[in-house]
């Protein structure tokens, strides 16, 4: 979506129009909107979803909302729809989401793709122990702005070599890396 500015949803389908006629490679719309202030609402996105080289959405809503629910009823099948919001992607995958983009699934990773996997295979308790085990990982992780904590536990671990994020975001606090390490070591990452 773009930033700063709040456009009309025809707007933002010319974007995407533009983008995805000068992009060499398929796009992948991110809709998020509590970042960009604008909400590619289902009409438009059903509209953006016809587009050649258009391959699927990136939706991170804080729930599995009517709007999303319409997008994944409506859009057509070769058309991807992602699970962005990491504490609601099992159950997105079980309505018809095809997978995720996800920050959390940099920490406890195999955990993250078998609880994908369970949803896209519709195994709903084996998915859901993933699901529960894996939100008190998401809750730590996004208790500062990310990637803060991200980064402050990749280099706790040893992963990266900085935990340094650039301004206006700063270092995740020490207490905040240190409850996501927890609940990392809890969840088997």
């Amino acid at each position: 979506m773009p930033y700063y500015v709040r456009p009309s949803q025809a707007g933002l389908v010319e974007h995407f129009r533009s983008v995805a006629a000068a992009s060499p490679v398929p796009l992948v719309v991110y809709n998020i909107p509590s970042r960009t202030g604008a909400d590619l609402l289902p009409a438009a996105m059903l509209e953006v979803a016809g587009l050649e080289h258009v391959a699927g959405l990136k939706q991170s809503h804080p729930a599995l909302d009517e709007d999303t629910l319409e997008i994944l009823a409506r859009a057509p099948r070769s058309f991807s729809v992602l699970g962005g919001d990491d504490a609601i992607l099992f159950p997105l995958t079980l309505m018809g989401g095809a997978g995720t983009i996800c920050a959390s699934a940099h920490l406890c990773t195999s955990r993250f793709v078998a609880m994908i996997e369970c949803g896209l295979a519709g195994k709903v308790d084996d998915g859901r122990a993933h699901a529960e085990a894996l939100l008190p990982v998401v809750q730590a992780c996004f208790a500062e702005p990310n990637p803060s904590v991200f980064k402050g536990v990749l280099h706790a671990q040893g992963r990266i070599p900085t935990p340094s994020v650039r301004l206006p975001l700063v270092d995740a606090s020490t207490a905040a890396v240190e409850r996501a390490l927890a609940a990392v070591a809890v969840a088997g990452g």
